[in-house]
């Protein structure tokens, strides 16, 4: 995959990418891609956001619950198919589908990526 072109330092600060834990997963039918629709606990300045994600290929709903996760939290919300996604839980393109970036310990919920 090529590089990306360079940003600057302070545009990498403009993104507000936070630690949530997953509360609930549940297919979305409706969406093009497989995906799922996952609530995610941001902690309490920013409280529960939906997400929707194509992460069906490695994960399961019922394991996803409990999983923290990195999400940008300061993008304009998304409809997707009559669902209003309000965050980007991140993960990798990785071989056989999309990995989610997770802390290596249990940490608070809403702590900053910095």
């Amino acid at each position: 995959m090529k590089v990306k072109s360079e940003v600057t330092f302070d545009d990498f600060l403009k993104l507000d990418i936070r630690v949530g834990r997953i509360v609930e997963a549940r297919p979305f039918e409706k969406a093009r891609n497989p995906s799922y629709k996952l609530v995610v606990d941001m902690g309490p300045d920013i409280g529960s956001k939906n997400s929707s994600a194509q992460i069906t290929e490695h994960y399961t709903p019922e394991e996803l619950v409990g999983k923290q996760v990195l999400a940008v939290v300061n993008f304009p919300p998304r409809n997707i198919a009559g669902f209003i996604s309000e965050i980007l839980v991140m993960g990798t393109y990785s071989e056989g589908g999309v990995v989610l970036i997770t802390p290596d310990k249990n940490v608070q919920e809403g702590d900053i990526l910095g």
